[in-house]
């Protein structure tokens, strides 16, 4: 798995995370636990990963929907 998305704001994961369902692409959400560590003040980001085979499909579509995405890896 590759790293898409790493943010601190839960609308952008919610709403990549729906972009990418729309187009089979299935994500995984890390660190979204990782609150009760911090006590829910959202200094941690959390991360967003696909399969590495979905990797460049996934940033066109965060591209093409004005969502940063970090330079491959």
């Amino acid at each position: 798995m590759k790293e898409l998305l790493r943010t601190n704001d839960p609308t952008v994961i919610a709403f990549a995370t729906m972009l990418l369902r729309g187009e089979g692409i299935e994500p995984f959400q890390m660190d979204v636990h990782m609150s009760v560590l911090e006590g829910s003040i959202g200094v941690l980001p959390r991360r967003l990963m696909v399969r590495d085979d979905d990797y460049d499909a996934a940033r066109t579509i965060m591209r093409d929907n004005d969502i940063a995405v970090p330079d491959s890896p």
